[in-house]
């Protein structure tokens, strides 16, 4: 070939320039990132979305005269499980809505629908029992507490078993989803993930306020564990072993000992138990919940579990800083 011969325009030769960007918009940086929406933006949609399908059903259900959803009245574990049952309706299509723009699986969430009370959710269970089962004893060891007699008609005992365990299995998923689901995975994007365990968490606390009978110490408990569930999250790789625990302690708590769960006393449980002692050894108005041993036995069950499982599962995946916010799918169309 004559080395005089022309070589055509873009073949070789001169790099061309790259094509030109349009001009961001004046605010875009608030709310894209370099690899799409910021997760802030994208948690509060979320929350958006589930408040706008609780909003839409509690309408529905007051032009259909529907008395469960959000109405005044004495809690039951029929009106308590038809609230929880909804919120985790919501969250659940909140999170499907988001993971389908986001185009990525729902298992990324922490909640696999494929482990399902599987092993983690039943260790999680046990633990669950035991930590509350140890705290009783102990307030009782100390003269807080006394057992008291069957409160309940032989007739409902099973009915009422029954269905406060529904109930609380519907509490923990609702939960532990909404706060350490869809939530964290996507603030971790973000801010890393004890960072965002950290403020969910604190948020977790702050919700339980408004339940009467609760108070600062009671949402500093609550705040505590819920970093523990942070913390099992983050070694287990689900949120199997946290919802069954948080189902297991409130099932125990409410129902078996029958005793005031953050503030509260629910009507159907087992035994006519009493408090009597200082609130730093019962909890007062409480619950256990503000015991001095509440914080000793999730001291205890933080050391335990970190020895029972020492490997992280790096969940979520996401929160490696070199990715940054690359999660998202959710990006700014280019001109």
């Amino acid at each position: 070939m004559n080395g005089s011969e022309s070589v055509p325009s873009g073949l070789g030769g001169a790099p061309q320039p790259p094509p030109s960007r349009p001009r961001p918009f004046l605010l875009e940086p608030i709310f894209v990132g370099p690899n799409g929406v910021r997760a802030g933006w994208r948690a509060a949609l979320f929350v958006a979305l589930f408040f706008l399908f609780m909003i839409v059903t509690a309408s529905a259900a007051r032009l259909l005269h529907l008395s469960l959803l959000g109405q005044p009245g004495p809690i039951t574990p029929r009106v308590l499980g038809s609230q929880e049952a909804l919120a985790v309706g919501c969250a659940l299509l909140a999170a499907l809505i988001l993971a389908r723009l986001e185009r990525r699986p729902f298992d990324d969430y922490g909640m696999p629908l494929a482990r399902a009370f599987g092993k983690n959710f039943w260790s999680g269970a046990v633990w669950g029992v035991g930590a509350m089962s140890a705290m009783i004893f102990l307030i009782h060891a100390m003269n807080g507490y006394s057992l008291g007699a069957i409160d309940l008609p032989r007739a409902a005992l099973a009915r009422y078993a029954l269905e406060w365990a529904a109930v609380f299995l519907l509490v923990g998923v609702y939960e532990e989803f909404f706060f350490r689901g869809y939530l964290l995975f996507t603030l971790s994007s973000g801010m890393r993930f004890w960072p965002a365990a950290v403020l969910l968490s604190f948020l977790f606390g702050a919700v339980h306020l408004r339940n009467p009978g609760e108070g600062p110490v009671g949402a500093l408990s609550v705040f505590v564990i819920g970093m523990f569930f942070c913390f099992t999250l983050r070694r287990t790789g689900t949120l199997w072993f946290a919802i069954g625990f948080h189902a297991a302690w409130d099932y125990c708590e409410t129902y078996v000992y029958s005793v005031p769960d953050s503030g509260i006393v629910m009507p159907g449980h087992l035994l006519s138990s009493s408090f009597h002692g200082p609130a730093w050894l019962t909890g007062g108005t409480i619950g256990p919940e503000g015991s001095i041993f509440d914080f000793v036995i999730l001291a205890v069950v933080f050391v335990i579990f970190d020895r029972i499982y020492p490997t992280s599962k790096a969940y979520p995946a996401e929160s490696d800083p070199a990715r940054g916010e690359a999660d998202s799918h959710l990006r700014p169309t280019q001109g």
